[in-house]
């Protein structure tokens, strides 16, 4: 919108009457203004391909409120403008603010002078920011979002301490026979998983149809404690007759063991420790379940909450990063459309993919993990950054016919034009998610950190390395096809 009100003020401060500005606003911005909209909505339309419902809506909601703005802006403000009167010095003041002018210039002399330094610093930022993405790992946890100073989260931290743990997490053991869970030698095999589990200092105490038979045979020796632990074969015959008064009351043992006496059901809870730690647990578990419980006769399975939730955080991870790349690729398509030229195609990802690139780098570097909110920053940043691109390259494009195909005067025409517009709408961006900053849920407070300033990196980008890229490479070859 900004672009479209800033083109119209231009041409009515060249003294152009108020028809012929409207047409040059809608002629010369309108084209890409219709692509910047087109490519962030295709960006954030590539959340449908994912399998998660909500970002299936989410990217179905934005893809469409971002084109119907484009409507609603492209209708309304020619409109509102047509029926207003010219604007007068006032308005227009903005546009003779000498830091414009020395803005502009600075990029200019950047650009024609420097371009050599602007070369080999993107070059040292590149090979930081891999060695950063190299840090990063990927977590998710379900209290490291919350404020630490709500009352809930003491709450939480309190039950973990408490009891050891506070997320689910069971074992399921499949004996392949009817009323095998029972047997003694099965008993023994969950006895031997339950000390492995409880040497873990993240897993509570287990749980099992272990602690009813250790208690059933202390019931059977009057309470005494010294006799809590699994009965031999003889006193199993003497204790046959409670075993079936066991068996009968289905409310004891249901808990742990289905009707059919096959499957048993080991429960613990987990520590929040996060995802990573979730899946160190899980494969050292693996293993060992599986010398205890041969897979000839038994099938064990780990499910509860806790591995839901490891197992989600993943899923969705790789359906956002899925939907990354799927956006990239449409971009180039919609770049490959507009430009026809894969010099072009090039110039323009390079900008666009930098700045994620750095914000990578120092989430590794300060140990910001890679989980679900923190994720949606590459896919949101780089739908919103891709415009500026295309309103420089589509200034450029109109330059470079306009003017004989000499790229250099092209590229100072697009600084001059969009440099300031290019400016006030990522510095509106820039503060409009930091917002989020001051939010007290950590997922929301990252979001926003997080891509105010891939935005703030990709608006540097976009006035200082795609305008020396363009003068670099068309430097020698002016009639370059566009």
């Amino acid at each position: 919108m900004y672009f479209l009100i800033n083109k119209y003020q231009q041409e009515i401060k060249k003294e152009v009457n108020k028809n012929e500005a409207l047409i040059q606003m809608i002629s010369k911005v309108g084209y890409a203004t219709l692509m910047t909209n087109v490519t962030t909505a295709a960006g954030f339309a590539t959340f449908i391909l994912t399998s998660s419902e909500l970002l299936v809506q989410f990217g179905m909601v934005s893809s469409i409120c971002i084109l119907g703005l484009f409507i609603l802006c492209i209708l309304v403000i020619p409109l509102l403008y047509s029926i207003m009167s010219l604007p007068n010095d006032r308005h227009l003041k903005h546009l003779e603010k000498r830091w414009v002018d020395g803005f502009v210039n600075w990029m200019v002399n950047i650009v024609t002078y420097k371009r050599k330094y602007v070369y080999l610093t993107t070059l040292v930022i590149l090979i930081l920011s891999i060695v950063g993405m190299n840090k990063i790992k990927v977590s998710g946890s379900l209290l490291e979002e919350m404020s630490q100073e709500l009352q809930f989260f003491h709450d939480i931290k309190f039950f973990e301490n408490e009891f050891d743990g506070i997320m689910p997490l069971e074992i399921l053991i499949n004996t392949k026979k009817p009323k095998g869970v029972l047997k003694l030698s099965t008993l023994k095999r969950i006895e031997k998983l339950n000390t492995e589990i409880e040497k873990f200092p993240e897993l509570s105490p287990t749980k099992s149809v272990v602690n009813i038979v250790k208690f059933a045979k202390q019931a059977f020796y009057n309470g005494d404690p010294k006799f809590y632990s699994l009965p031999t074969r003889q006193e199993r015959n003497f204790m046959l007759p409670y075993a079936k008064s066991l068996e009968e009351n289905k409310s004891m043992l249901s808990s742990y063991v289905d009707s059919t006496g096959q499957y048993a059901r080991v429960s613990t809870y987990m520590k929040d420790v996060g995802t990573e730690k979730m899946e160190e647990i899980e494969a050292t578990l693996h293993p060992v379940i599986e010398k205890i419980f041969p897979k000839d006769h038994y099938n064990v399975s780990f499910t509860g909450r806790a591995l839901i939730f490891q197992k989600g955080t993943g899923y969705l991870v790789n359906n956002l990063v899925q939907s990354l790349l799927i956006a990239i690729v449409l971009i180039i398509l919609i770049m490959g459309y507009m430009f026809g030229s894969v010099r072009m195609i090039l110039i323009s990802l390079i900008p666009n993919l930098l700045p994620l690139l750095i914000t990578g780098g120092l989430m590794g570097y300060f140990g910001v993990p890679i989980k679900p909110s923190t994720i949606l920053v590459f896919s949101i940043a780089f739908g919103i950054s891709v415009d500026d691109t295309i309103h420089f390259l589509a200034k450029y494009r109109q330059e470079l016919l306009t003017s004989n195909r000499n790229a250099t005067a092209a590229t100072f025409s697009a600084i001059r034009e969009t440099g300031v517009s290019m400016f006030y709408t990522s510095t509106v961006l820039f503060f409009g998610f930091a917002v989020f900053l001051i939010s007290s849920f950590g997922g929301t407070k990252a979001l926003g950190g997080l891509i105010s300033a891939t935005l703030l990196f990709a608006m540097l980008c976009n006035l200082v390395l795609l305008p020396a890229l363009l003068l670099g490479l068309n430097s020698k070859k002016t009639n370059t096809k566009i």
